[in-house]
């Protein structure tokens, strides 16, 4: 039980802070309607994310797995991201619109790397708690 609610929790609180990565870059960069695939986005991140952390929960070393599932997700988006500024500036001139694109670009990104850090600190912190030391006191030898 103890899982499902670290992962309940975590999924508010990088939900919380997902959201406001997407609504700070908005209201920085004075975006319209095309916000809408970055919040819709922002919430599918979430909901996937926590998933992920709940599974590795139930790893034999779930520190070990917390720590690779962000290391993966982080590097994920950290390459969706370039691949993503590249393939707006390849496009011709009359077609790309830099000043649309990019602010989309970063609102797809930042605020999926905020959730997976998010994640990664608080199951990280709630595995690194619950774990069991050595001895009936849980001293170490």
């Amino acid at each position: 039980m103890r899982k499902f609610f670290t992962s309940l929790f975590a999924f508010i609180l990088s939900g919380l802070a997902g959201g406001l990565v997407a609504q700070q870059l908005a209201v920085a960069t004075g975006a319209q309607e095309e916000y809408i695939l970055v919040f819709m986005a922002s919430v599918l991140v979430t909901v996937i994310l926590t998933v992920v952390f709940f599974i590795a929960q139930f790893m034999s070393n779930p520190q070990r797995a917390i720590n690779r599932m962000t290391l993966i997700a982080v590097a994920f988006f950290v390459l969706v991201g370039v691949g993503l500024i590249a393939w707006t500036f390849s496009q011709p001139p009359g077609k790309s619109q830099w000043s649309g694109d990019l602010p989309v670009v970063a609102g797809l990104v930042l605020p999926g790397i905020a959730t997976a850090l998010v994640q990664w600190l608080f199951v990280g912190w709630r595995v690194r708690r619950s774990q069991a030391g050595f001895g009936r006191s849980g001293a170490n030898a």
